[in-house]
């Protein structure tokens, strides 16, 4: 079976199961955990169109999860199944952002690519945030001037509340040599921005508006 399950989808996925597993500790009803598990397995295969047999069998084992060790069993296996953020060069990186001299390049290991919805990677030297995703089935850029917070708000990508800092791209207004700035709260590690991520359209909007 080939990979067709997107990180935010895996990561939705894994939320629900723990939303199952904490009904499982709080409740003896055995009515109740039976209608948690059918709302658990509707919302997962909710997100998915035109499955075979045997992807809708994997999924639905997620509404079977009861304990811990059957949620690290399950999503080991379920992680095989997921589409990694394709791998890129430090020349392909470089070249989606012609306009930045002297680009600093992180490294990213092969395996954190999987549970990639986008990536991105702080220059603290140069006080600006990169971020590469897919938008439209097409890789895009965005790089901005970045200020850490020392407190935890909202973040704009994947609306949970973490560390973040002050996001600020400036894009050319519709009159010529007029500038306009657009500022949001973005999370500060970008590793932990990604787990969070239980859909793209936050962080697609949040491309859009920034471009």
């Amino acid at each position: 079976m080939e990979r067709f399950i997107r990180s935010d989808q895996y990561h939705y996925i894994k939320n629900q199961s723990q939303n199952l597993l904490n009904g499982h500790m709080t409740s003896n009803d055995t009515a109740v955990k039976q209608a948690l598990q059918s709302l658990t397995n509707e919302k997962i295969l909710q997100l998915f169109s035109d499955l075979t047999s045997e992807q809708e069998q994997l999924l639905a084992q997620a509404s079977e999860v009861k304990d811990d060790t059957d949620a690290i069993l399950y999503f080991s296996r379920l992680k095989q199944y997921v589409l990694p953020f394709p791998k890129l060069s430090e020349e392909d990186i470089k070249q989606l952002f012609p306009k930045v001299k002297k680009l600093k390049v992180p490294f990213f290991r092969e395996q954190d690519l999987t549970e990639l919805s986008y990536i991105g990677w702080n220059d603290p030297g140069a006080n600006r945030k990169y971020i590469i995703t897919y938008l439209d089935g097409e890789l895009t850029s965005l790089y901005g001037h970045y200020r850490p917070l020392h407190q935890k708000s909202v973040c704009s990508i994947c609306h949970e509340q973490e560390k973040v800092g002050l996001f600020t791209s400036t894009i050319k207004s519709n009159k010529e040599e007029e500038t306009i700035s657009r500022g949001n709260y973005i999370c500060h590690d970008s590793h932990t921005c990604n787990e969070n991520i239980k859909s793209r359209e936050n962080l697609e909007t949040f491309i859009r508006r920034m471009k």
